[in-house]
């Protein structure tokens, strides 16, 4: 691959940028669309259960906020990953009704199936691109997200 131009805030090269991240994303989502649809899953599945097995505990509202998604969207998806068993709930500590999420044993599984597809793309992906590319990958990232989310993002860390 060509390196970037040094006019790299030029149209061509931010469509550029835009169109590989949009291409790679589908790429890498595309590794677990197959072992999702054979059990009835989907992405909206799979991202309640990533930031499920990342912040053990993790509230209704935090869950939310984390996959901007409507209340109702979000329903669905605990319903059915509460049916199927991969995910616990609990009432919080302070407040009975608030409900603390985690995931049941068959969860942190299916997660940690999921992940290892997942991890074998990008880590070729990594190798590929070297060390100084992913640290300058992360920080364009980074940039993207806004300022009032990236305390919710970089929380995650130590998941």
């Amino acid at each position: 691959m060509s390196p970037a131009s040094p006019l790299f805030l030029r149209e061509d090269e931010i469509r550029r940028g835009i169109e590989m991240l949009y291409f790679g994303y589908s790429a890498l989502t595309r590794s677990i669309d197959e072992g999702l649809a054979a059990i009835g899953l989907g992405r909206a599945h799979h991202r309640a259960l990533y930031f499920i097995s990342r912040q053990p505990d993790l509230t209704i509202k935090d869950l939310l906020r984390l996959l901007a998604i409507t209340k109702q969207s979000l329903g669905r998806v605990l319903n059915d990953l509460i049916e199927r068993g991969y995910i616990e709930t609990r009432p919080g500590p302070n407040d009975r009704r608030q409900k603390l999420l985690r995931l049941s044993a068959a969860g942190a599984a299916l997660e940690a199936e999921l992940f290892r597809a997942l991890r074998e793309k990008m880590a070729a992906a990594y190798a590929q691109a070297g060390q100084g590319s992913v640290t300058g990958f992360w920080r364009v990232l980074e940039g993207l997200i806004p300022d009032q989310d990236r305390s919710m993002v970089f929380g995650l860390r130590g998941g």
